[in-house]
């Protein structure tokens, strides 16, 4: 009997072991650095994972040295797999970026302008048609009269539609990772008529900024993700992400679900955008989106953007003036709205600006090199209502006004140095 008690306490131990890390712990074969001791988000995040409405989510605030991390809830929900900093999720359009940084890079090396005509690297380019009308089916096109720059196609004034046909999501084997190579998707781009006359107006668009890696090919003679690879990703310690995750860390995925009103959220299989299988051959890199990463390795790339160009590791990516001028502000004409070279940014930077990007799933991370912050978010959610979202807000504001005005001094003996 005795012996059965026994068994039956350690059981029970081992139960509030395993639910206190699925909402305190962020598992990672890194150990976090200068960790603020706070727990604003985790406060903020554990009812709705308790309800089931949020299954898993990853938050990190980040203020000048100083980090708080908090991994809540599942992966896998069903399997109930903590959410760890090392678990692989798909970014979607937080790719964007990863182009943007790759055309600052040649920019700053003379071997391109921002407004090159596209046509100079894209002969393809040379002529191309607006859509003026379309009425009872009948397409009316006019000649272009702006010439299509790179700085267009990368900040989404190019008059682009969001995806080209042979990459729809409701096409097999189409989606941001499937459908056709980057040079086929520039081609299939220029024989398509445009929405609007290039540089009048915005349109979110994949398709520029798969556009603007089709140059970066061009110009380097590499595939795009290879000198991506090479450029970014390697000199960054970045070694979890890839456009084709291999099969052991597509174990760690996180899941995906679907956002429910006031119940638990439901498991989805896959999204039409990205479809299984995510390896194989009918998976081609996107500039646009695709790009898979884990958090730790997303945290390498903003903070490299939020230290103006130089990684947490010391490696220098990008001269400072780079960053200041073409990722951190708006490359769009005045009144357009504000944004860079792949990255949401201010028409003015600003103290208190914020630039960087969002996904489709909820991802998002956003940085102030002024103040150095970061606010990092990772989730794999499609839909709504995300309730979470207003207590998370005020979570950031607990923090950030807390590192700053350092009310409790002592909380941070010894881990500000």
């Amino acid at each position: 009997m005795e012996m059965k008690i026994r068994k039956n306490r350690l059981k029970t131990l081992m139960m509030l072991i395993a639910v206190t890390a699925v909402i305190t712990g962020c598992q990672s074969g890194k150990p976090a650095e200068k960790e603020s001791g706070t727990t604003f988000a985790k406060d903020a995040l554990t009812p709705f994972v308790q309800s089931g409405q949020l299954p898993g989510a990853i938050n990190v605030f980040y203020k000048d040295g100083i980090q708080e991390t908090a991994c809540v809830g599942y992966a896998d929900v069903a399997a109930k797999r903590p959410i760890t900093m090392d678990d692989v999720f798909m970014q979607c359009s937080q790719t964007k970026g990863f182009c943007g940084v790759t055309i600052a890079m040649l920019v700053e090396e003379g071997k391109i302008s921002l407004d090159d005509p596209v046509s100079k690297y894209l002969p393809e380019f040379k002529e191309l048609w607006v859509l003026a009308s379309n009425k009872d089916g009948v397409k009316t096109l006019v000649r272009a009269k702006n010439p299509l720059t790179i700085r267009m196609v990368m900040n989404h004034t190019g008059g682009f539609p969001f995806e080209i046909s042979a990459k729809q999501g409701n096409i097999k084997g189409g989606g941001w990772s499937g459908g056709a190579p980057l040079r086929q998707t520039a081609a299939i781009a220029a024989a398509s008529p445009l929405l609007f006359e290039p540089g009048t107006k915005t349109q979110y668009s994949n398709t520029g900024i798969d556009i603007g890696a089709a140059i970066v090919e061009v110009v380097t003679g590499q595939r795009w993700e290879d000198f991506l690879q090479e450029r970014v990703l390697t000199p960054l310690g970045m070694k979890s992400s890839s456009f084709r995750p291999s099969d052991q860390a597509l174990e760690t995925q996180i899941e995906m679900y679907d956002c429910v009103k006031d119940a638990p959220a439901k498991y989805r299989l896959q999204n039409d955008m990205q479809q299984r299988p995510y390896n194989d051959s009918h998976v081609f890199a996107s500039a646009g989106a695709g790009l898979w990463t884990t958090a730790n390795d997303q945290l390498k790339f903003y903070k490299m953007l939020m230290n103006l160009g130089v990684g947490e590791n010391g490696v220098r990516i990008l001269k400072e003036e780079t960053v200041k001028e073409l990722l951190a502000k708006s490359t769009r004409p005045k009144g357009m709205g504000g944004y860079s070279l792949g990255l949401s940014a201010p028409e003015e930077d600003k103290e208190d600006s914020w630039f960087g990007h969002g996904g489709a799933w909820g991802t998002n991370c956003m940085v102030n090199w002024h103040r150095k912050e970061l606010k990092l978010w990772v989730v794999q959610l499609c839909g709504n209502p995300r309730p979470w979202d207003a207590a998370r807000s005020e979570a950031e504001k607990k923090f950030f006004k807390y590192v700053i005005d350092n009310t409790d001094a002592n909380a941070y003996t010894g881990r500000t140095k």
